[in-house]
């Protein structure tokens, strides 16, 4: 079937052999060129001989067809920007320890805090040695040490909980998703040997594409990014009527492109460089709609017209189908919670007061038993302090694209993958189950369906409690009395 849905998107076989034709005619060299027979035998597949339908490997190498995949590709070293940047590739692995890590470390959004308290630490100590002692005592130290850390105790720990309710939720929509698409592969029917056979192909793989562009659109709609030209959604909703496809401008595809100072002050964390991330939600000349939204109502059109053209039969798998498309409807509010409940403003401030006030106080406590030490004892405890508070701050928005955010493009790829792997093949029959290369029975025997399809009911029966007493280093004949056999010789593999 899905060499039928090849050849009409070429108009049919000739079709494709025109294709071939023109290539040949133009010197366009195909991939064949490069193959001994055996290669190209493995790769070509007919179902019939007397057929003139073409597999996929002839069809793309005949017709001349790149079929692009900007989402496989693989960049053989990192540069030196992507590396203290994200998202995190979640195929790479580095070998350091964590402690030498600074892909992620927050580090760099510390390096101007730390500067000045070193500033601040030397003024204090310098003054303290030659000019007048500043030391106080470190019972203040004690004191604002508690507060210290249950403030940022209790922001350590709201920001995870954002940042686990987030991947939450994100686990439910990739469960819901897998859900849906294989309800719709296998409990959708393929009108067969008829006029509609492939475009029920072709509609099952278009709602599948929905399913997954719903995961991408809201992928965008978490980081502010409302429009629908993106290259990993764009061939996807592309033929559909939507909002976001109405709002598009030339002007929004312009890539924004940053100045150096402005760059160097995002990556150093300074807030007054840091843009309005809804900014482009504001200069919007026409409405947005919801996209992700949008793409369900689409397909909940076409799961309607299935039920109602009889190709979805059972009532009962479109409940499950109408269940799943609920619950990628929660799951979306449930991530937008995440995004748009943040800690209030007003603790914010207080903790980062009470930080910097801590810090800066240091030098004062610690000069009367540290002396000079006191330089890096100061830069030492700021460190830590102000760590755990950057750390909170980067995780309370867990879905943008920081390193230390969740990699959702990493998520949207593998539904990608699961779901080409879902439709790779047709559907099994259950007759084909009964094969000799389907070990039933193991690991008491090691023969397929088709040798126990010819015995008796009894002797498997008897087999299937034999393999719960079986162990490796006991061999059990199913003529035993106890197991109730009564055929002698056959042994546990």
């Amino acid at each position: 079937m899905a060499d039928e849905a090849e050849a009409g998107m070429t108009g049919g076989s000739g079709a494709a052999a025109g294709h071939s034709g023109g290539a040949a005619s133009h010197g366009i060299s195909t991939a064949t060129d490069h193959l001994d027979p055996k290669t190209t035998t493995h790769f070509t597949h007919h179902y019939n001989a007397a057929s003139s339908r073409k597999s996929t490997f002839e069809y793309m190498v005949e017709s001349g067809v790149a079929t692009p995949m900007p989402n496989n590709k693989r960049q053989s070293k990192i540069d030196l920007e992507d590396y203290f940047a994200g998202p995190r590739d979640m195929d790479r692995h580095s070998k350091l320890p964590y402690f030498m890590r600074m892909h992620g470390s927050v580090l760099p959004s510390m390096i101007l805090p730390l500067f000045w308290i070193t500033c601040w630490a030397v003024l204090i100590t310098c003054i303290s040695k030659f000019l007048h002692d500043l030391g106080v005592s470190t019972l203040l130290l004690t004191v604002l040490g508690f507060v210290v850390g249950l403030a940022l105790s209790f922001r350590s720990t709201s920001a995870y909980e954002r940042y686990s309710d987030g991947r939450k939720a994100w686990a439910t929509l990739s469960v819901q998703s897998r859900n849906l698409a294989r309800y719709i592969w296998v409990h959708i029917d393929e009108r067969c040997d008829s006029e509609f056979e492939k475009d029920d192909l072709l509609g099952k793989i278009s709602a599948i594409n929905m399913v997954l562009a719903f995961a991408v659109a809201l992928k965008h709609k978490l980081r502010f990014e409302p429009y629908a030209h993106y290259d990993d959604i764009a061939s996807l909703i592309g033929h559909l009527e939507t909002f976001a496809k109405d709002a598009h401008t030339p002007e929004v595809e312009e890539a924004h492109k940053y100045g150096t100072a402005k760059t160097v002050g995002n990556y150093l964390g300074l807030a007054f460089t840091q843009s309005n991330p809804r900014k482009v939600l504001k200069r919007a000349q026409r409405p947005l709609g919801n996209l992700p939204l949008e793409i369900l109502t689409h397909l909940s059109t076409y799961i309607e017209e299935m039920a109602n053209n009889g190709t979805l039969k059972s009532p009962v798998v479109l409940g499950q189908i109408l269940t799943s498309m609920a619950a990628l409807v929660d799951t979306m509010a449930a991530a937008e919670r995440v995004l748009t409940t943040p800690l209030p403003i007003g603790y914010n401030i207080l903790i980062s007061q009470v930080v910097l006030l801590y810090v800066y106080l240091l030098p004062f406590q610690l000069y009367g038993q540290l002396g000079w030490v006191t330089i890096p004892g100061t830069i030492a405890a700021a460190y830590i302090i102000l760590g755990l508070h950057a750390i909170g701050n980067e995780l309370e928005n867990p879905f943008g694209n920081d390193v230390n955010d969740l990699p959702l493009d990493f998520y949207c790829e593998e539904l990608r993958k699961e779901f080409d792997i879902l439709t790779s093949r047709e559907l099994i029959k259950a007759k084909n189950l009964i094969t000799k290369e389907n070990k039933v029975m193991w690991p008491l025997s090691l023969n397929g369906a088709a040798d126990w399809r010819n015995r008796n009911v009894h002797d498997i029966r008897a087999a299937l409690k034999a393999k719960v007493v079986i162990t490796p280093n006991r061999k059990i004949s199913l003529g035993d009395s106890s197991l109730g056999g009564s055929e002698k010789g056959t042994e546990a593999a």
